[in-house]
């Protein structure tokens, strides 16, 4: 007889013939990369085949296969219920039941009283080109009494629905796909989850993506429950995103198998992971990496003492893409104005989807939903990939990153709404909607919205004497831009992540004692901006809100002045060195110096704008050190008087940055905020052109670096060839017009 029956520790990655995909990476993970892996044994593909030719099944799948239109789903269900029902009720041989009790008693010696995780594990599963995810069963916390009924249960489960149309559109033979069954200890996860060793959703390859919720993990994948994520810079092991997530329910291991409940009102809104085990998750997933020399899909759990992997596998969508072309959706805006946003949820993927909503509310409905409409539901699981295939856009009420209806959406390369609530109320059925994942949070438009398709090939260009930097305004924008071949970011604002991730007063905040809030939020938002571009520099302009903007975040009226002229008041270092704003500004370093020091983005350089004085710019520079700010520091080169007194400047900066509108305003005299002299201020003028080579030459006098990050260059390609000519050091432009003005740069230099 052909061996039946294999532990963990004899099965390495090479063995998916013998006991399939999951359980030969299981084996691989224990064995060779030395992972904390639940102990446990496989019952081969070989004993499978033996139970079906013993209770004679074989003639049965394959007539029943290969007579039925399995693209219809009617005879889809009526064929799998047939060949399920069949091999559930077939009889487990004798020599093949006492193998599997007697090594299941062999498990309890080894290691006490236990239950099993009995889980599937097909010869065409977890392969790199497709990742079968929940084809096949699971059943959880399974005792010696029913261990035999689960085995035939999860040999049946290779004949689902969902499996069996899978294997049809992946081009696998169904007849020639067979299943091995994991038998592995069960953990009594406190908490569990899954991880990624890249971002799914936009291919980023330096980031660990964490999910987890408390309890056992199945109901994260069937979207149950919104998980918290984490995410970890992994060149640095910092961690740069924490989310946290209500989770209210769970699920938990029973007498009899496992059950919901809730989870106590003092732990739904608590991290399921310290700071301390995301890190030592990280380290897992990048060791897991390594060894498979692949991006990576692993599941993990934690019981009271410590953290397990249960599953690794390649992941199977943003890993294969080819990495020199980026495909850019963006709405038209003027379709916007007509339109308004219905709901919003996390943004799987990065296109457009249009078509008439299909509310479904079970699978039961599925039969009723038509090629080209967007699907909205509570939930997905693997029963609802028949459908999910012919959707346009796919919008769920519950779920994360990591759940199945976002799993399958990146697999299917369709644009997903995930842990949108209320969805299906506020959406309509047989609505027209547009699904806009363009950028997170994704969003549900009404109406049928026009979109452009921009593929952007990046190739290799000239390299530049000039650093070609880029503009960031929102750290949603950063990503993106770090794909493209420039030098870093020339000017990054605060003010936007104040703005879209706090919208509070730090005052405010302060009076309240939310300091650390203010500071954790905006470190966050600062690391979301830096971590794509490492090591490229990244330079951080603190906040440069003016006293009407500052007003109009929530609090901030009571401690703002009411000025005539806020662009020429009470704006930049005044307020770092003012005794009523310090405590606000010391937040900011701290916030600084948490993305360098803690997370270990060492390429950030930190820029003070509007500093009008040297006092000011002493003043600043000590207070920056006394919160332990340290690295470069930079001063936006804005107002004549830092041109002016540029040899004393270089005293305390390590470079400028010239900030041309505000530089154009305030030399020519011009509220740029008028419309009656908007034709006037204009940085072409002599007056400003001179300003900007009188500058560069006293800079570098002083071996500083200079460089611009105004409006100008993106608009004026005359402009830059005046820069060139200065010898600037460094030109930052937005986006959009980054490589055009790269290869401009590349041949004006050559002249």
């Amino acid at each position: 007889m052909t061996k039946m029956i294999i532990w963990f520790k004899e099965i390495t990655k090479n063995d998916v013939a013998k006991v399939g995909g999951k359980t030969a990476n299981l084996g691989e993970l224990y064995g060779k990369v030395k992972m904390p892996v639940p102990d446990g044994f496989a019952i081969t593909a070989d004993a499978y085949k033996y139970f079906i030719q013993y209770n004679r099944l074989d003639l049965l799948i394959k007539n029943k296969i290969k007579n039925s239109n399995i693209h219809n789903i009617k005879n889809l269900r009526k064929v799998g219920k047939k060949i399920r029902t069949a091999i559930k009720n077939g009889k487990m041989p004798e020599d093949l039941k006492e193998k599997i009790l007697k090594n299941f008693e062999h498990l309890e010696k080894k290691y006490g009283k236990t239950t099993v995780a009995v889980r599937s594990s097909a010869t065409a599963e977890d392969l790199k080109g497709a990742s079968f995810a929940g084809q096949q069963e699971t059943y959880l916390n399974v005792s010696k009494n029913n261990l035999i009924k689960r085995i035939k249960d999860c040999f049946a489960s290779l004949f689902t629905d969902r499996a069996i149309s899978y294997r049809k559109d992946k081009g696998f033979d169904n007849l020639k796909v067979y299943l091995s069954v994991a038998i592995q200890r069960q953990i009594n996860s406190k908490a569990s989850g899954v991880m990624f060793t890249l971002d799914p959703d936009t291919g980023w390859s330096d980031v660990i993506v964490i999910n987890g919720s408390w309890g056992l993990g199945d109901y994260i994948v069937q979207g149950v429950v919104t998980p918290d994520e984490f995410r970890v810079f992994k060149p640095t092991l910092g961690l740069i995103e924490k989310k946290i997530a209500e989770k209210k329910i769970m699920e938990v291991r029973t007498k009899s198998g496992v059950a919901k409940a809730c989870v106590p009102k003092n732990k739904q809104n608590v991290s399921v992971l310290t700071d301390k085990e995301i890190k030592q998750l990280a380290q897992y997933a990048i060791k897991i990496e390594k060894h498979y020399k692949t991006p990576m899909d692993i599941e993990w759990a934690k019981d009271s003492k410590q953290l397990y992997i249960l599953q690794a596998r390649p992941e199977t969508v943003q890993s294969l893409k080819k990495k020199n072309i980026l495909e850019v959706y963006s709405l038209e805006k003027k379709s916007l104005q007509k339109s308004k946003v219905l709901v919003k949820g996390q943004a799987i993927g990065r296109k457009v989807g249009t078509g008439k909503a299909n509310i479904i509310r079970n699978v039961s409905s599925i039969k009723h939903f038509k090629k080209g409409q967007v699907l909205v539901t509570e939930m997905t699981d693997p029963d609802w990939e028949p459908i999910m295939k012919i959707a346009s856009a796919i919008v769920t009420e519950k779920g994360g990153r990591t759940s199945h209806a976002a799993i399958v959406s990146r697999e299917l390369g369709i644009p997903a709404v995930i842990g949108a609530e209320n969805a299906m109320k506020l959406v309509k059925q047989f609505q027209p909607i547009t699904v806009d994942c363009t950028s997170d949070p994704g969003k549900v438009w009404s109406g049928i919205l026009k979109y452009k398709v921009e593929k952007k090939r990046i190739e290799k260009i000239p390299r530049t004497k000039t650093k070609i930097l880029v503009n960031i305004g929102i750290p949603e924008e950063a990503l993106e831009a770090s794909r493209l071949p420039v030098d870093g970011v020339g000017l990054a604002r605060q003010e936007f992540i104040i703005n879209s991730y706090i919208r509070e007063h730090p005052l405010y905040m302060i009076e309240q004692g939310r300091g650390q809030e203010f500071i954790d939020k905006l470190a966050e938002g600062i690391a979301k901006l830096a971590a794509p571009f490492y090591p490229r520099p990244v330079v951080v302009r603190l906040s440069d809100f003016k006293s009407n903007e500052y007003a109009n975040l929530r609090g901030g009226r009571k401690y703002e002045p009411v000025e005539n002229n806020p662009m020429i008041g009470w704006r930049g270092a005044s307020r770092y060195v003012d005794n009523i704003f310090e405590p606000a500004f010391r937040l900011e370093c701290k916030a600084l110096r948490k993305c360098i020091d803690e997370m270990g983005l060492t390429n950030i350089i930190v820029m003070v704008p509007f500093c009008r004085t040297i006092e000011e710019a002493k003043k600043t520079i000590k207070i920056m050190k006394s919160e332990g700010l340290k690295g470069k520091k930079y001063v936006m080169a804005e107002i004549p008087s830092n041109i002016i007194l540029a040899d004393k400047f270089s005293k305390y900066f390590d470079g400028f940055s010239i900030g041309s509108n505000d530089l154009t305003q305030l030399t020519l005299g011009i509220d740029r905020d008028s419309e009656k002299l908007a034709k006037t201020a204009d940085e072409r003028n002599p007056a400003v052109m001179r300003l900007i080579e009188q500058l560069i030459k006293t800079a570098h006098k002083y071996k500083r670096k200079v460089g611009i990050c105004g409006q100008a260059p993106s608009d004026f390609p005359d402009f830059v060839k005046f820069l060139i000519k200065n010898k600037i050091d460094s030109i930052s432009i937005n986006p959009d017009v980054a490589v055009k003005t790269k290869l401009m740069v590349a041949k004006m230099e050559k002249r």
